[in-house]
């Protein structure tokens, strides 16, 4: 549909252009008429038109006047000058603000329809390549997060993603150390203390894109998923090494990031915040920003204002105990007991007489995988439910059945934080699609989506491609096309009508997108199914 706007003070002259335009093309323009300057500045304002015919010469404010007064709210609109005076003063005017073309009174039909036709083909152009800008800033709004998220999970987690100095580059992160804040999201505080029940999980997906805005706002920087209630920040740093006054200041910034973020969003906040550190070793900044939170009942922590951290008084493999409780909280099943049984090992290789501790680690570990199943909402607790563990623990007679109770205690915790992730990620999945079918005739977009299924517009375009195989406008392109195809069979629905039945307000848009699945217009597809 082209909106067409035909402003001139003679009413013949209206009439004239109104039936001309009418007549060739009745159902591709909606078509408005004004006689004065001000009129066409009203008009323009509810009408947003396409395509303006403007005399120069109207009562009042003038054709040009009209014009420059247009321009400060609508730029996309094409001005077609028309006027009985071939004045150059004028002409030049015209042109330095922008109008496609200058004509002379008396104007024939020919003229007319050929410069209607003219401009139908800049506003499809037009339109197209607005549409083309607008789909590749959606697909930034979505794949920015997501990288993102990627390569922080990747660098403090070692997941699978390949070659994080490229994605890096493509973000135009060019230091090579950085920082790592933790601000933990909470309802209140106690004792200094955030109080964080598992709810807040959920609430902080609800509101984590202003959250993000907000951080991004305040803070040059790369900002993780909701992992529980906290949110990991990666900021980039020149050098490596930091000042006194450079730390207070970073102390003081993300002071006044979390007295933002109160303001905004219906949480209170804390933080942590890591050493500065080389990209690679960023892992390294990450335990010292959890230290600091976890360590002080201070508002906001730096790790350099904390005591200095206990060490191990062996060469006890702590990188192996993290990859297991990494593995185990990714859900990791096989991963976790190939770390596990490294671990089991060194415990009999290092210490084969020290029954009474061995049986101790292997309790700790099911306790705080049991604990982190738990967090995860995966399973239940009652008190009684390990009051035979220490018992049986120690009553096995050799190594290989302690490692045999233990593996398949650590894989059941393990197993069900994995099968929760799953079915969790495939209800929402199966409910946004469900969604989708219902309402493909609306306008329905990303954001209503996720809201609807309740997880973030990052989280939930990632899981989507993952468990559906397509991305979110693909899935609803395909309904829609789909449904198109059985409205096509009916005749006495109109092009235009189906369009609007199949969620697409503009006709032309929808007729593009059409061929472009199926190498056949609409009206094409339409005659081909009729057997025409």
């Amino acid at each position: 549909m082209y909106r067409i706007l035909i402003a001139d003070d003679e009413g013949l002259m209206l009439e004239s252009l109104k039936t001309i335009i009418l007549g060739q093309y009745p159902e591709e323009c909606e078509l408005e008429t004004a006689k004065t300057g001000r009129a066409v500045i009203e008009k323009t304002e509810s009408f947003h038109p396409d395509i303006v015919f403007l005399d120069i010469h109207m009562p009042g404010i003038n054709g040009i006047q009209a014009m420059k007064e247009i321009r400060k709210s609508n730029n996309t609109a094409l001005f077609y000058i028309i006027s009985a005076y071939d004045k150059f003063d004028y002409a030049k005017e015209a042109i330095d603000l922008g109008v496609e073309k200058y004509l002379t009174k008396p104007i024939s039909r020919k003229t007319i329809l050929s410069t209607v036709e003219e401009a139908m083909r800049k506003v499809d152009h037009n339109r197209a390549a607005r549409s083309s800008q607008l789909e590749v800033q959606e697909k930034l709004e979505v794949i920015i997060p997501v990288m993102e998220q990627s390569i922080i999970t990747n660098l403090l987690f070692q997941t699978e993603m390949q070659d994080v100095g490229y994605y890096l580059q493509l973000l135009d992160v060019k230091e090579t150390y950085g920082y790592i804040i933790i601000i933990q999201i909470g309802t209140d505080y106690e004792n200094g203390r955030l109080i964080s029940p598992v709810r807040m999980s959920v609430q902080a997906q609800d509101f984590y894109p202003d959250f993000r805005s907000l951080v991004k706002a305040s803070l040059n920087c790369l900002v993780g998923p909701v992992m529980s209630n906290r949110v990991v920040l990666l900021v980039p740093h020149q050098g490596g090494q930091i000042s006194y006054e450079d730390r207070i200041q970073i102390v003081d910034n993300t002071r006044r990031l979390l007295t933002k973020l109160e303001e905004q969003l219906d949480a209170k906040f804390r933080a942590g915040i890591g050493w500065v550190r080389k990209i690679e070793d960023l892992q390294l900044s990450y335990r010292e920003a959890q230290r600091s939170l976890n360590g002080s009942k201070s508002r906001v922590i730096h790790t350099e204002d904390l005591q200095p951290e206990g060490i191990y008084g062996e060469e006890f493999p702590d990188e192996t105990e993290r990859r297991i409780f990494r593995f185990l909280e990714n859900g990791n099943t096989s991963a976790m007991l190939a770390e596990l049984n490294i671990f089991f090992d060194w415990m009999i290789r290092h210490h084969p007489d020290d029954r009474g501790n061995i049986c101790l680690k292997v309790l700790e570990y099911i306790i705080r995988a049991e604990k982190t199943a738990f967090e995860s909402g995966t399973v239940n607790y009652n008190f009684s439910d390990r009051k035979d563990y220490l018992e049986t623990a120690t009553s096995f007679s050799d190594y290989e059945s302690l490692r045999q109770w233990f593996t398949e205690k650590m894989a059941a915790s393990c197993d069900t934080i994995h099968d929760y992730r799953e079915s969790q990620s495939d209800s929402v999945v199966k409910k946004a699609q469900a969604y989708i079918r219902e309402n493909y005739s609306h306008d329905i977009s990303l954001d209503d989506v996720s809201r609807e299924v309740n997880v973030s517009p990052y989280y939930f375009s990632k899981i989507f491609k993952e468990e559906a195989g397509e991305n979110f406008i693909e899935y609803l392109t395909r309904v829609r096309i789909e449904k198109a195809k059985e409205l096509l069979e009916k005749p006495d629905l109109s092009i235009k009508i189906i369009s609007s039945m199949c969620g697409y307000s503009d006709p032309n848009y929808f007729s593009r997108l059409f061929k472009k699945q199926t190498d056949m217009t609409p009206r094409e597809y339409r005659m081909k199914s009729a057997g025409q």
